[in-house]
C-alpha cells in the first residue's frame, strides 16, 4: 500500500505542475482534499498483458490528459 500512495503522489504531483504550467490556479485549500489513497486504477490481482513497450518520459507514462470541453449554446 505504502508503494500506491507514493506513486499516486508523485503522479498528482506532476498532474498539478502540469495545470500549473497552463496557467490554471491550483490552490492549497482545494490540494488538501485531494488523497494518493485510492488505487481502484491499479489491477493488484488480474490478469497482466505485457504487449508493446510504453512510451516513458523521464521514466514515467504520460499524463492522461481530458479532451477539452465541448461548450453548449
Amino acid at each position: 500500500m505504502s508503494a500506491i500512495v507514493h506513486w499516486n503522489t508523485v503522479y498528482l504531483g506532476r498532474a498539478v505542475d502540469h495545470l500549473r504550467r497552463q496557467g490554471r490556479i491550483i490552490r492549497a485549500e482545494v490540494l488538501k482534499h485531494v488523497s494518493p489513497l485510492s488505487w481502484e486504477h491499479i489491477n493488484l490481482t488480474g490478469t497482466y498483458a505485457w504487449g508493446e513497450k510504453p512510451s516513458l518520459i523521464d521514466g514515467f507514462r504520460p499524463l492522461r490528459l481530458p479532451q477539452p470541453f465541448a461548450r453548449a449554446a
